[in-house]
């Protein structure tokens, strides 16, 4: 699934005010004061130890962790850094009470010992900026502040295992936070506020929203759009899921984006087509919103709208031309009928199947060609399917759409050639689009075989794309050969992402 980011000093600006106003509050109410006014390391981590050890009540407590955020809010990148690096390094788990917790538990002599001798390594081994980072739940904005903050580290990090071990203490925490049983569903029509429209607009990740005029096409009578929300984020939209309610299976997105178009009437409709998916915070990276998100609006629809039969999403392949690029000539050859090739080496000259193919890519308005586009979406669509069945360095589906809706229980259930004739749908996918599809019966039998061996449930119109390309070889050896070829796979993917 595609991803965004909103930089913490623009989504979080009108924060660092309100906490200066907790904690110059705070002061004059308890008699406090920060006698230190520069944010050096020296200073920063006096506030971070502060926090953590200083004495007082909830009130107190609360003044120091909003100058510690307040601070944090007004640093340029590389203070940020600082920040966080100090908070990885000089903030985890002490070795010595670790050491002396686990001679603890060996030595133990029965049973109740070991028991709380388990509790007191386990106390030992949680570092303190988890109980300094929890702090910030108490103040408002505070979860947002957490999130946004993991955005920042997730760009630093690298390497480096002390932020590594940071990021995983925080997409702990928010993990528990974000338990799809705390979200709540919401329909968004065009009475929402304007500032939320405004970020489904900034958001909005697979197909840009270009204007006013089109964000309230796509939220007419015969559209939909759901968004999950946290409570303590009541304005941020975690995920959102656009959704055209049409008669059939769309095949293309052109046609369901058109806003010339005219306005369907959603009682005829028997198919609903996810068009747009997208989750909204990089902070959260790691948590999965979609499977949630998509399950609670098929319940939803099939409630509000039983003459619905069909769930289906219409999906972009956005890695498919950089796999293609990658892919052995011999593929090419595998793919491409007799036929298919004299008529490409009449067209471009070349001699191999995979040069003529990309010589007719150099036509950049190749897809407005009748006789260019017939002559590719064979060969293509063959190719796509087989792409389909790639794994990464990891053993993963290649494709990450692929792996999100697979992953989910859908079934790869139709390739659309020309689905999306955008520029970036020809850059990313030669055109193509494919059609996932939501069957409540199969899902939790997809899932499973695709969870625990792969499997990808295709439709009987799919397969018959992959017989196509076994050709004289057959099928099995085609795709032994095709997994052979790839040439770095997971690079490919994590640029996509």
């Amino acid at each position: 699934m595609p991803d965004t980011s909103q930089p913490v000093g623009s989504a979080l600006s009108h924060i660092a005010g309100a906490w200066r106003d907790i904690a110059q509050s705070a002061s004059r109410t308890l008699g406090l004061s920060n006698s230190e006014t520069s944010v050096d390391k020296k200073n920063l981590k006096k506030m971070m130890e502060s926090c953590l050890n200083g004495r007082g009540g909830e009130v107190s407590a609360r003044m120091r962790t909003a100058e510690l955020g307040q601070a944090y809010l007004e640093m340029d990148e590389e203070g940020r850094r600082l920040f966080i690096t100090l908070l990885a390094k000089d903030f985890c788990a002490s070795e010595e009470l670790i050491r002396q917790a686990i001679s603890e538990f060996q030595t133990s002599k029965n049973e109740a010992e070991r028991v709380v001798a388990a509790y007191h390594l386990r106390q030992a081994a949680m570092p303190g900026r988890l109980k300094l980072l929890t702090q910030f739940n108490a103040l408002p904005d505070g979860v947002k502040f957490l999130v946004d903050l993991r955005n920042d580290l997730l760009g630093f990090k690298g390497k480096d295992p002390y932020l590594e071990a940071l990021d995983q203490d925080l997409q702990q925490l928010l993990s528990s936070w974000f338990d799809p049983g705390f979200l709540d569903l919401v329909e968004m029509t065009w009475n929402t506020s304007a500032a939320l429209l405004e970020k489904l607009i900034a958001y909005e990740a697979v197909h840009q929203i270009t204007s006013w005029g089109d964000l309230k096409n796509r939220l007419d009578s015969d559209r939909r759009c759901y968004a999950l929300f946290h409570p303590r984020m009541p304005d941020e939209p975690l995920a959102f899921v656009e959704v055209a309610l049409v008669k059939g299976v769309a095949r293309n997105v052109q046609d369901i984006l058109d806003q010339e178009a005219p306005l369907g009437n959603s009682r005829d409709a028997d198919t609903a087509i996810f068009y747009s998916i997208t989750n909204t915070q990089t902070g959260l990276r790691g948590i999965s919103f979609g499977e949630q998100l998509i399950k609670q609006v098929v319940q939803h629809l099939s409630h509000e709208m039983p003459w619905i039969k069909r769930y289906a999403t219409l999906s972009p392949v956005p890695a498919f031309r950089s796999w293609l690029a990658n892919l052995d000539g011999e593929l090419f050859k595998d793919a491409v009928t007799t036929e298919e090739m004299a008529s490409l080496k009449k067209k471009t000259g070349a001699e191999e199947a995979k040069t003529a193919i990309f010589l007719c890519f150099q036509d950049k308005e190749w897809f407005e060609n009748p006789e260019l586009a017939a002559l590719l979406s064979g060969p293509l669509m063959r190719l796509c399917v087989a792409y389909f069945l790639e794994k990464d360095a990891k053993g993963r589906a290649l494709d990450p759409v692929a792996r999100f809706h697979l992953k989910n229980g859908a079934q790869l259930n139709q390739i659309n050639w020309l689905g999306d004739t955008s520029e970036k749908g020809i850059a990313q996918a030669a055109g193509i689009m494919v059609n996932y599809s939501y069957d409540l019966s199969e899902i939790e039998k997809n899932h499973e075989g695709f969870m625990n061996d792969g499997t990808v449930a295709m439709s009987s119109r799919v397969r018959g794309h992959l017989k196509q390309l076994g050709g004289v070889l057959g099928e099995e050896s085609t795709l032994q050969r095709l997994r052979r070829s790839f040439i770095g796979g997971s690079r490919q993917e994590a640029a996509v992402k």
